[in-house]
């Protein structure tokens, strides 16, 4: 590859990046404009007067120790995720070790056809 072709690369990756940035320019900061779901639910669930049943066993003592927690998680199930990818890619490949190496022992390199008999 040529270096213009990476360079038109980066240069699209750049404007990707930066045309959100520049259309944003502090629009509806008062209105939460990076206001999540879970923000809007809770206050239309407030406006109804709405009385939870029961509270938390535990609540984290801190915004910071919850999104620890939360990225805990998230890195337990990413690791179980790719122990189970890596798992059946192993198996996968001693499958195909195997059936080479049984190939290798009977002289059958899977390239020869066979003709059916009559």
């Amino acid at each position: 590859m040529n270096s213009k072709y990476y360079i038109l690369i980066l240069a699209l990756v750049a404007l990707i990046a930066i045309i959100p940035l520049a259309m944003y320019n502090g629009m509806g900061e008062d209105q939460g404009y990076f206001g999540g779901a879970d923000d809007a639910a809770s206050t239309v669930i407030e406006e109804t007067g709405y009385q939870p049943w029961f509270s938390s066993i535990w609540e984290p003592p801190s915004g910071e120790i919850e999104s620890l927690l939360f990225a805990l998680q998230a890195a337990i199930g990413a690791i179980i995720i790719g122990y189970i990818l890596g798992y059946y890619n192993g198996q996968a490949k001693e499958r195909k070790r195997i059936r080479k190496e049984s190939e290798a022992k009977s002289g059958f390199n899977g390239s020869e056809k066979t003709e059916p008999e009559n």
